[in-house]
């Protein structure tokens, strides 16, 4: 199939393209390279996928671009396209993320009302619930998010469902929960916490570290979308979590156990958009997509704990934690 995947350099929107590839379907890739983190690591991420026969790479932004041309002969979109972070999407930062997350996703669901498309995945947030009190979280629970990233997510995703009553656009929507693993962004707890331990720096914890979280290892968020395509089931919503529901101080051990290092930490004041616990029911997928996550929590940080420490990915910009705040 034709295939476009959007936010192609990005973290799990290479990933999902690199599965793609191996299983034979023509992937067109779109990427704007904004500026939350350096392009020279979105650029190392496509790196592997530019050398493939069956891949496509458009430079463009999804607000400026013709849509029209773009989406001719595509049969599946896999948008992962979207302006992350939390906590940098508050004050002045939010028109970006109205544009990026809202604005963009409007006008490619606008396009795509327009052609025999089979399956239009949407990457939804976890964010979209705030501080629930339902745990593990379902599908139909409230949804009162607590950031204004996670209310950018769940406007697109009201969107998506709208464009699929109205309009039959094939719309499957996947609310991921803190996906982790080799190519994280640079913002993420796990990324910024293992470069400091390795190097013997100091790590921030805002709050005491008894916040909870449910981690998704990236191969398993790329099999639920996978999956998602292959469904026949359209118009709903899904978690897609990992089953590593665990505090974050917890999390910290687990890297100490597996660098043979010890934690420098900072306790700071909770940020505002940080939900307190998160933790996923994943039956409803699990039942309409057969999606059960494989990769535990200590296996993946092993992963990611590897990889990062290979010569390769060992460069300025990875190292540095820049990223926007």
């Amino acid at each position: 199939m034709n295939i476009l995947v959007t936010g192609i350099a990005g973290f799990i929107g290479s990933h999902i393209a690199e599965r793609l590839l191996a299983l034979d379907h023509a992937v067109i890739g779109i990427d704007c390279f904004t500026d939350y983190y350096p392009r020279e690591l979105k650029q190392k991420n496509i790196d592997t996928l530019l050398k493939g026969k069956n891949f496509k790479f458009i430079e463009g932004d999804l607000l400026k671009i013709d849509l029209k041309k773009l989406l001719k002969d595509v049969d599946v979109i896999f948008h992962q396209a979207a302006q992350a972070g939390v906590r940098a999407s508050w004050g002045i930062n939010f028109e970006i993320y109205t544009k990026n997350n809202i604005l963009a996703t409007q006008m490619l669901l606008e396009a795509a009302k327009e052609i025999p498309l089979k399956k239009f995945i949407y990457a939804s947030s976890s964010s979209v619930y705030g501080n629930t009190r339902d745990l593990p979280t379902r599908e139909d629970n409230l949804l009162q998010p607590v950031s204004p990233y996670g209310v950018t997510k769940l406007a697109a995703e009201n969107l998506c469902m709208l464009y699929h009553i109205n309009y039959k656009v094939p719309v499957t929507c996947l609310r991921y929960f803190t996906v982790y693993g080799p190519r994280q962004r640079p913002d993420m707890a796990f990324n910024k916490f293992i470069k400091a331990i390795i190097k013997d720096q100091e790590i921030i914890v805002y709050g005491d570290g008894s916040q909870t979280r449910d981690f998704t290892y990236i191969s398993d968020a790329v099999e639920a979308n996978l999956l998602a395509m292959g469904s026949n089931v359209v118009g709903e919503i899904f978690n897609i979590g990992g089953g590593s529901n665990i505090a974050l101080s917890e999390v910290i051990k687990y890297i100490e156990e597996i660098t043979g290092k010890t934690a420098i930490i900072k306790y700071e004041t909770k940020q505002k958009g940080d939900v307190i616990h998160t933790s996923a029911d994943i039956n409803k997928a699990k039942k309409h997509l057969n999606f059960v996550p494989k990769v535990g929590l200590k296996e993946g940080l092993t992963s990611e704990i590897e990889w990062m420490k290979k010569k390769e990915n060992y460069n300025a910009a990875y190292w540095s934690n820049a990223h926007k705040k």
